[in-house]
Formats: structure tokens, sequence, C-alpha cells
């Protein structure tokens, strides 16, 4: 049976991360996925995800800077484009909190800019706007497709190796350990068994099944979101990547609604967080009825610049904890992250690094990220 240092499982952009990452720091890595490298049935496909700083925890703001400047480490290492800054808003915040964002961002000497809702019409014709708008030209959209292929090329550069078509049906920690690379895990796939002295986990959707027994994670929901892609009208131009936040007096009235500029494909918008409750391998990957005519009546309402009648709708999951934060810890010889609830794209570098952290035991993930913040 042949014996590995570190089996990923996953190979998203978290796995695929994390594989560059450890193998660059000289461990032995081979890499797991389910399906094909780059399929559409998780949360890591498609051309676009937001990037931004724009939050009103300032822990998670500076994560998110740092996590930026990984990106750019990651560009000048493959010589490729992976973030592009386009300008971000966002709006409907109140004054209370425009302020409490502009506090935050002069703290830290964070370009930033409050514009009222007229001078924003005015830079942004295609978008509607009531309240101040908070801009950050930082912001804009990370290429999502692109930045995958990308990492695996790099962790394939460094000696990691990917095994599509791979499926891990089951996990047993053979032995626990008690020191960083003691322990030992099997791992059972239509190939045959592997072993690894150390597993990393992140495959998402997934990871609940592979853990139960072994790392008590909390409960995972997994949505099926469901955002579309729109056609602008002529002169409706530029187009930063934005999100809105609105109060309602029902969940789908009072979601966030994202979205930003796919050049090729028209502009993407979404409503965070509505999606329905689904099986990660049994999904359909059709818009549910009801969010998807509110998705609709939110873009007439609020996008003199888009095409409401010319659309095309995508999906993908979410993986989502009680708590709203994400889970990256580490039992044994078993590191794992998940629970990324749709905002986890933009820290895809900095996630690779906590994991690095704890395989190598020179560090651990921030304690909001830790199980025991989730009561486990």
């Amino acid at each position: 049976m042949e014996t590995h240092d570190v089996v990923v499982i996953g190979a998203g952009a978290m796995g695929s991360a994390a594989s560059r990452a450890l193998a660059a720091a000289g461990r032995q890595v081979v890499t797991l996925e389910k399906y094909g490298l780059g399929h559409d049935r998780g949360g890591s496909h498609g051309g676009t995800r937001l990037f931004r700083l724009a939050v009103d925890d300032e822990d998670y703001a500076l994560r998110a800077a740092l996590a930026g400047r990984l990106w750019a480490e990651l560009e000048g290492e493959s010589g490729e484009r992976l973030l592009e800054p386009t300008g971000g808003v966002d709006h409907g915040v109140g004054e209370r909190t425009a302020e409490e964002f502009r506090s935050l961002f002069a703290r830290h000497g964070i370009p930033h800019e409050v514009l009222e809702p007229g001078q924003a019409a005015e830079r942004w014709p295609g978008m509607r706007f009531e309240t101040p708008v908070l801009y950050q030209p930082g912001s804009g959209r990370l290429l999502a497709d692109r930045a995958v292929a990308v990492i695996q090329r790099l962790a394939r550069e460094h000696g990691a190796e990917f095994r599509p078509h791979c499926p891990v049906t089951s996990l047993r920690v053979v032995r626990h350990g008690d020191g960083v690379a003691d322990g030992l895990v099997e791992m059972d796939t239509p190939g045959g068994a592997v072993r690894a002295r150390q597993v990393v986990v992140t495959a998402g959707p997934w990871a609940p099944g592979l853990l139960d027994g072994y790392v008590d994670l909390p409960d995972i929901v997994v949505t099926q979101e469901q955002p579309r892609i729109f056609a602008p009208c002529e002169g409706a131009d530029p187009w930063p990547s934005f999100v809105h936040w609105r109060q309602g007096t029902d969940p789908l009235s009072a979601a966030g609604a994202y979205g930003l500029f796919e050049q090729g494909s028209g502009v993407k918008v979404g409503l965070h967080g509505t999606g329905p409750v689904v099986d990660p391998d049994t999904r359909d990957f059709a818009p549910e009825a009801r969010a998807d005519a509110a998705l609709l009546d939110y873009v007439r309402d609020w996008f003199p610049g888009l095409d409401a009648d010319d659309s095309t709708p995508i999906s993908c999951l979410y993986d989502n904890t009680a708590r709203d934060t994400f889970v990256i810890d580490r039992r044994g010889p078993v590191s794992v992250a998940t629970g990324f609830c749709g905002q986890g794209f933009k820290f895809v570098p900095l996630v690779a690094r906590h994991l690095t952290d704890l395989v190598t035991g020179e560090g651990r993930a921030p304690d909001s990220y830790r199980l025991a913040a989730h009561g486990r």
C-alpha cells in the first residue's frame, strides 16, 4: 500500500492552493479529487469572484488585505493576472456604518472614498443608489477558473501530484500520533487504499461525510446559490464590483446583493445566501423559482443599466456554518478547511498558508476559525 507524506482531499481552489503551498514548503503532496479538475459541482468554478475589503469586522478586513498581497505574490510567481482591480462599492450601509468603514480604512491606510448617492450614480450610471456609497479602488474581481488552473500548475512545478476522478470513499485514522508528522491515515479509493502521515481535507460540502467520527465538525448546511449573468445596456459602463446591504421583511428582501462585471459575459448579480438546501451529489442546478423571481425583480429595480429580460442563470454551492465563519483546524493527523459560506474565494492563498502552518506545526488558524469557536 502506497504511503505519502501529505494527501490533500479536494482539488478546488482551497485544496489546490494548499497543495501548492505545502509542496513549496518541501512536503511531498498528492491531491485526490472526486471529479475532474476544474469541475463545476462545487464552489470554485466560474469566471469571476468578488474581492473586497469593506466589512465591519476589523480582523476580517485586515485578513482580506493580507490575502490581496498573497494573490499578488501568486501573480508574481506565475506571471499571470489573477486579481483585476476594478474598484468596488458598498451601499445601503447607512451613514453610521459608512463612517465606521471610513474610520477603519483610515486607521490602516486603505484607500477609500465615501460618495453621496447622486455622485455615485454619475460615476456608475448603470446602478441606482439611495444611501452613501463606500468606494474602494483596491476591490475588484478574481479570475476564478484561471486562478485555480494557475495554482494547480504552480503546485505541479513544486512537485505536487493531482489525481482527478479519484474519490475517497472512506477515511480511517490508523495512528493518531502526538507529534507533527507521526500519525497515519488510511483512505479507500477506487484504485485501492492510500495512506498518508497527514491528511488535509478541503472538500467543502463533502467534508462532513468524510470526517464523520474523526473530526467533530459543526453542522454544515449546503445550499445551491443561483446568481445570473445579465446583459448590460449600451452606455451603462463602467462597472465596479458591488455589494448592496439591504433590509426587508423576509429573507429574500433582506438578503444582501452582490455582483461584478465578467468580461465577455455580462454583469453577474446574486442574492447572497438565498439558495435551497441541497445534497451536493444530487443537486439539479435549476434555479429555485421564488428566489429567482426575487433576483429578477431586484435587478429591474436597482440596475437601469442591465436588461433584466436578457440573462443566464448560473449555479454554485455554499457550505454554511451557523456562525457564518470558516472552519480551519487540525485534529491529530487530519487538518480541515470548510464552511466558507460563499465568502472564501478571496482568502484562498491565506487559507493555504493557515493549512500549511497546521501541517508543519509552525502555526495555527485564527481563533475564530478553530473548532473550539464553533463549540467543538
